[in-house]
């Protein structure tokens, strides 16, 4: 059976949301994330598309990409960029484009594989 949990998620302060903000890691390329995201060192992107910090022509699937993004995330959190949740919590939210709406819950989840 599955079970839906609350969680302490990471969040940056309201005079940060817009600099955090990014658009997802899959609808950009590298060089259009590294544009988007010039002269803001807050930009998710430099977690979602790491590469951008690194020279150019380097492969988005080496090593060092990852590690980029670990510290790049550690960096955010260390700085008060991304704070943790005082406590846990169901997260509803709801994305809105031309006449569509999608509403969802982010949540931590486990599904019992034997039934």
């Amino acid at each position: 059976m599955a079970a839906i949990y609350p969680f302490r998620a990471l969040r940056p302060p309201a005079d940060k949301a817009a600099e955090v903000a990014a658009v997802p890691y899959d609808v950009v390329n590298t060089e259009e994330a590294r544009a988007l995201a010039a002269r803001n060192p807050l930009s998710f992107l430099h977690v979602s598309r790491p590469e951008i910090d690194l020279p150019e022509g380097t492969d988005i699937y080496a090593d060092e990409v990852y590690e980029k993004a670990r510290e790049n995330f550690e960096r955010l959190k260390s700085e008060g960029t991304l704070v943790e949740e005082e406590a846990p919590a169901l997260y509803v939210y709801r994305l809105v484009m031309g006449g569509h709406t999608q509403t969802g819950v982010a949540a931590a989840f486990s599904v019992d594989a034997d039934d």
